[in-house]
């Protein structure tokens, strides 16, 4: 993640705003209860986790955009690949604009899945190479609920299916 370490000063500037509206819509879309546990993979600097008022934790491999995090939630450095976490961990886990990110994405979708127990939300850039994988691998790993077209997105919500 060395790009992202590198333009982590300007990161908020590039795609604050953008992740923010993305969020938002999530955000929108959940029932959250103060009690529920969610899980942000790729969060980078974590500037819009406060909209969120459940128990927090965010996961971005870039050291450097972790650091930016000023907020009352749980930020931590590490790789969606391989979670730390027991199974069913997590009530509600979310993606935004990162999958594409990721070397094996269906390792990285194994684990999300691993790690959440009801709720999944993925955000997946439209323009991406990768589009069809992804929504294949989306489709035989989660039951999809809704799909919603953003602006350069498509929001996928999902749960565990069978």
């Amino acid at each position: 993640m060395n790009y992202y370490n590198e333009i982590s000063k300007g990161y908020h500037e590039l795609h604050g705003e953008e992740q923010l509206r993305k969020a938002k819509i999530i955000h929108s879309r959940l029932d959250l209860k103060k009690t529920d546990k969610l899980l942000d993979v790729g969060c980078g600097n974590g500037s819009y986790l406060n909209l969120f008022n459940c128990e927090v934790t965010g996961i971005d491999p870039s050291k450097e955009l972790v650091k930016q995090y000023k907020g009352k939630h749980k930020l931590m450095v590490g790789k969606a690949e391989k979670l730390n976490w027991p199974d069913n961990t997590f009530d509600i886990v979310i993606s935004i604009t990162a999958i594409h990110n990721f070397k094996n994405i269906e390792k990285w979708l194994k684990e999300i899945r691993r790690v959440g127990k009801k709720r999944f939300v993925f955000s997946i850039l439209k323009r991406t190479q990768q589009f069809e994988l992804i929504e294949k691998l989306i489709n035989e790993l989660f039951e999809i609920d809704e799909i919603l077209i953003e602006d350069k997105d498509l929001i996928f919500f999902c749960k565990k299916g069978s």
